[in-house]
């Protein structure tokens, strides 16, 4: 007979349990909600940005750091797990930092526990933009990620990506294997299986959980669920030539020539460059040609009426 269990050991396997619900639920967290993706607005320059230990456009430090790991802008634990001990004093301001991740680029507080976890188990440790491929240094806004293929992205290219993530690579919607229709799409890869192939042999499924994709292991889904098209838009600023920054003093602001492809363009002296003059010397001579047929043609026409008339 099994030996009744005493309140102490219900105690500890509760508070195991609760630990195991906290550690999988960080994890879980959308990254729009963790505290080193938070939204911060600088002191000097009142810019609003991602939380950072210096302000991306004036480098100024702020007054008041928030911690990027557990969130706090005071320690207020007189007996805790500080490195630096203050008993009897709440610590703020940079008496309560105690170092910068080099992931995210913000605050750590000076909590044994943060200073041990943070850097392994940061959120931006990978957080590269798949649109304009710049990662939290190079940019100022906050990152998130596309609720579609579950990618990085930047503040400037998050609408515009998901926009247009639903398509495939492929021109129909048939499996890439063989010719029937695609039932589950991955919005990873981009490509269509049918219910035969997306299945691997030799692995095991759980019931009532997304079948992953064969290829990238991404959770797949079915496709008369999205929108899907087999056609590829571009949209916005990565979608057209120009600079490496996305902008072009040539093709303006958007990538776009200024609608100035059929019409030309208008110079300063007052010309449209485009707008050749071979184009209209050709024009001109079209008329000049069109004009003396014209001619012609009246001139046959006044001969034959005096014959008809003499005779």
């Amino acid at each position: 007979m099994p030996k009744k269990k005493t309140g102490q050991r219900k105690k500890a396997e509760k508070q195991r349990l609760r630990q195991k619900e906290i550690r999988t639920g960080f994890n879980q967290k959308p990254l729009a909600e963790h505290s080193c993706n938070a939204a911060m607005e600088c002191d000097k320059c009142n810019r609003k940005q991602k939380n950072r230990a210096f302000c991306y456009f004036c480098s100024a430090v702020q007054r008041i750091p928030m911690c990027c790991q557990c969130g706090k802008t005071k320690c207020m634990s007189k007996t805790g797990d500080c490195v630096v001990k203050h008993s009897g004093v709440y610590a703020t301001g940079l008496g309560m930092v105690g170092a910068i991740c080099d992931f995210c680029e913000a605050w750590v507080c000076h909590g044994r526990k943060c200073l041990t976890t943070h850097a392994c188990n940061c959120p931006l440790q990978d957080a590269l933009c798949i649109e304009c491929q710049r990662g939290v240094w190079d940019h100022g806004g906050r990152v998130f990620k596309c609720s579609f293929c579950d990618s990085f992205l930047c503040e400037d290219d998050q609408f515009e990506h998901q926009a247009s993530c639903q398509f495939l690579e492929s021109e129909t919607l048939k499996c890439q294997s063989c010719n029937r229709l695609g039932q589950y799409s991955c919005l990873r890869c981009k490509t269509c299986y049918c219910e035969d192939h997306v299945k691997r042999k030799g692995f095991k499924y759980d019931r009532n959980q997304p079948i992953p994709c064969p290829k990238c292991n991404y959770d797949t889904q079915q496709t008369k669920d999205l929108s899907m098209s087999i056609r590829k838009h571009d949209y916005g600023r990565q979608g057209t030539g120009g600079r490496e920054d996305g902008y072009s003093d040539e093709e303006g602001a958007c990538g776009y020539s200024g609608y100035s492809g059929g019409y030309g363009s208008y110079n300063d002296e007052g010309d449209y460059d485009n707008y050749s003059n071979d184009s209209n010397e050709d024009e001109d001579d079209d008329d000049d040609e069109d004009e003396d047929d014209d001619e012609e043609e009246e001139e046959e026409v006044e001969e034959k009426s005096e014959k008809k008339e003499n005779t």
